[in-house]
């Protein structure tokens, strides 16, 4: 490494190879695959983890120890929400099936994105009580409230 390697700044787009992950292991991983490239700045890491990147020259491989909370913040009980089988099936599949664990990926208000949320319970139509059929999804990030690792590996920086 050299003293004149470009270094990263706010808005800096970037091509690196990185993992996050916690307790339960990796969320991602793109050492075995392409390296992402993405512009620091525009929402595709967090913040905490673009804190970690700023100043880094290209070049860097290491491996940074953010604490619980810190990289995803708290879990939030408010980011568990039932939705309705019709409000599933208005926005998707009318078969779709759910089961706990599932990731399912939903369109952002403004149909330019996507969020994820996981199936935590499913809750069948329940012809006794008249209930609807509803799916309990967790839209907390996985790593919301726990400890995170984030490896990076800086290829280039522009």
């Amino acid at each position: 490494m050299t003293s004149t390697a470009a270094r990263i700044e706010p808005g800096s787009f970037l091509t690196l190879h990185y993992r996050l992950g916690g307790p339960a292991g990796d969320i991602i991983n793109t050492f075995g695959d392409k390296p992402a490239t993405l512009t620091l700045g525009t929402g595709q890491l967090s913040p905490a983890v673009e804190q970690c990147l700023l100043g880094l020259p290209e070049g860097t491989h290491t491996t940074f120890e953010l604490p619980a909370g810190a990289a995803f913040g708290d879990r939030s009980p408010d980011m568990q929400q039932w939705l309705s089988r019709k409000v599933l099936t208005d926005m998707g599949d009318p078969h779709e099936t759910y089961s706990p664990g599932d990731v399912v990926q939903f369109p952002t208000p403004d149909g330019l994105g996507q969020f994820a949320g996981v199936v935590l319970e499913v809750r069948d139509v329940d012809a006794a009580s008249g209930k609807s059929g509803a799916v309990l999804f967790d839209f907390n990030h996985p790593l919301a409230g726990q400890p995170v690792t984030f490896e990076v590996q800086v290829i280039g920086v522009l």
